[in-house]
């Protein structure tokens, strides 16, 4: 067995910019929520495919709000990183801002949690590397992920809520 080694969360990161432009918009001049998701899928899996050197599939979507408006003309700034690595997963967690910018408006919209798969040629899941984070923001975005992961599987009725020990812990005293 090939030895793992670590990536630091630093060498995903990942940012992209996108101008509001009338076709991306629903009839109220609004940033259509579809539109935001599919540039956020985009956004995260680049990160992921820098952390694993590999083609990702996106395995998962954690719960996504949308706070605010994004409205016709505003600049939309997505910044992602991979917050954490399993075995063949990566859990990326994603910020959105949006602007205006001849007002100076800026403001953050929403944030997620995507989960990828890295793949081989044949699509069969692949190990990546460890993650080694480094900033504070990152260490505790990493210290939470293996809750959301087991929240996750348990509502993918991959895990029973009974062997979801992270889980127990928050909510059972022995």
């Amino acid at each position: 067995m090939r030895h793992r080694h670590f990536k630091k969360a630093s060498e995903s990161y990942t940012i992209m910019t996108e101008l509001v432009l009338p076709n991306d918009t629903n009839t109220l001049n609004n940033l259509m929520g579809g539109r935001l998701l599919h540039l956020m899928d985009i956004c995260s899996a680049i990160a992921a495919q820098k952390h694993s050197n590999r083609i990702v599939v996106t395995a998962s979507v954690d719960n996504v709000s949308f706070r605010h408006p994004i409205k016709l003309g505003d600049v939309v700034t997505l910044e992602a990183k991979v917050s954490r690595a399993f075995n063949s997963s990566m859990e990326v967690h994603i910020v959105v801002h949006a602007e205006n910018v001849p007002a100076g408006n800026k403001y953050k919209c929403n944030e997620a949690f995507y989960t990828f798969v890295a793949v081989d040629q044949l699509g069969n899941p692949i190990t990546v590397p460890e993650l080694e984070p480094e900033t504070d923001d990152e260490k505790k975005l990493f210290e939470g992920a293996i809750r959301r992961r087991q929240v996750r599987l348990v509502l993918g009725g991959k895990m029973k809520p009974e062997d979801a020990e992270e889980l127990r812990a928050l909510f059972v005293t022995d």
